[in-house]
Protein backbone atom coordinates (compact mmCIF):
# COMPACT_ATOMS: atom_id res chain seq x y z
CA UNK A 1 0.00 0.00 0.00
CA UNK A 2 1.16 3.71 -0.55
CA UNK A 3 1.49 5.42 2.15
CA UNK A 4 0.73 9.29 2.08
CA UNK A 5 0.01 11.75 4.79
CA UNK A 6 0.62 8.81 7.30
CA UNK A 7 -2.23 6.92 5.73
CA UNK A 8 -2.36 3.39 4.01
CA UNK A 9 -4.61 4.36 0.98
CA UNK A 10 -5.39 1.32 -1.54
CA UNK A 11 -3.35 0.64 -4.46
CA UNK A 12 -6.53 -1.37 -6.51
CA UNK A 13 -8.42 1.86 -6.57
CA UNK A 14 -8.24 4.90 -8.49
CA UNK A 15 -6.33 7.86 -7.23
CA UNK A 16 -9.25 10.03 -6.84
CA UNK A 17 -10.64 7.61 -4.42
CA UNK A 18 -7.80 6.74 -2.53
CA UNK A 19 -7.21 9.83 -1.90
CA UNK A 20 -10.55 10.41 0.15
CA UNK A 21 -9.39 8.00 2.65
CA UNK A 22 -7.17 10.65 3.99
CA UNK A 23 -9.17 12.52 6.61
CA UNK A 24 -10.24 15.83 5.22
CA UNK A 25 -10.29 15.07 1.33
CA UNK A 26 -13.34 15.14 -0.46
CA UNK A 27 -13.91 13.74 -4.35
CA UNK A 28 -13.06 16.79 -5.57
CA UNK A 29 -10.14 18.09 -3.34
CA UNK A 30 -8.99 15.09 -4.88
CA UNK A 31 -9.47 15.99 -8.31
CA UNK A 32 -7.67 19.21 -7.52
CA UNK A 33 -4.84 17.75 -6.28
CA UNK A 34 -4.03 15.36 -8.93
CA UNK A 35 -5.20 18.12 -11.49
CA UNK A 36 -2.67 20.59 -10.01
CA UNK A 37 0.35 17.50 -10.30
CA UNK A 38 -0.62 17.05 -13.81
CA UNK A 39 -1.62 13.45 -12.81
CA UNK A 40 -4.60 11.59 -14.42
CA UNK A 41 -7.20 11.10 -11.54
CA UNK A 42 -8.53 7.58 -13.44
CA UNK A 43 -5.24 5.74 -12.94
CA UNK A 44 -4.88 3.64 -10.54
CA UNK A 45 -2.69 4.06 -7.30
CA UNK A 46 -0.67 0.74 -8.11
CA UNK A 47 0.34 2.09 -11.51
CA UNK A 48 1.91 5.64 -10.42
CA UNK A 49 5.58 5.92 -10.26
CA UNK A 50 7.43 6.66 -6.92
CA UNK A 51 8.20 10.32 -7.78
CA UNK A 52 4.20 10.98 -8.55
CA UNK A 53 3.20 9.25 -5.42
CA UNK A 54 5.68 11.47 -3.47
CA UNK A 55 4.51 14.17 -5.55
CA UNK A 56 0.84 13.59 -3.56
CA UNK A 57 2.62 13.41 -0.59
CA UNK A 58 4.72 16.51 0.10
Amino acid sequence: MARIAGVNIPENKHVEISLTHIFGIGRQTAQDICISLKIDYTRRVSDLTEDEVEKIGC
